[in-house]
């Protein structure tokens, strides 16, 4: 049985990849919430924009509990606080500086 050639495949000729370092992640926590628990009632106000700012992105979306770290209460609160700050006036629906 004669020799035959084998062609190289240049993809099993690369270097394996690397497995990126995991980096701790830091724990969220909810920055409505105080060292005692929840407050009762739960409630953001709407007509704090400061506030509100940091939690829509530029697109205008809600950033999720996972990025702000809120609570659920909290972040529904958050939602409903935007949306009438939306329907006031005082938020913009769409952000148009882009």
């Amino acid at each position: 049985m004669p020799m035959m050639k084998t062609k190289f495949n240049k993809s099993k000729l690369k270097k394996p990849l690397r497995k990126k370092k995991a980096t701790a992640k830091r724990k969220l926590k909810c920055r409505f919430c105080t060292k005692e628990g929840c407050p009762r009632p739960v409630y953001v106000d709407y007509k704090d924009l400061r506030t509100l700012k940091v939690m829509v992105n530029s697109a205008g979306h809600l950033i999720p509990r996972r990025r702000t770290g809120n609570c659920a209460k909290f972040q529904r609160a958050v939602r409903e606080a935007v949306l009438r700050a939306r329907f006031m006036g005082l938020l913009p629906y769409v952000n148009r500086d882009q």
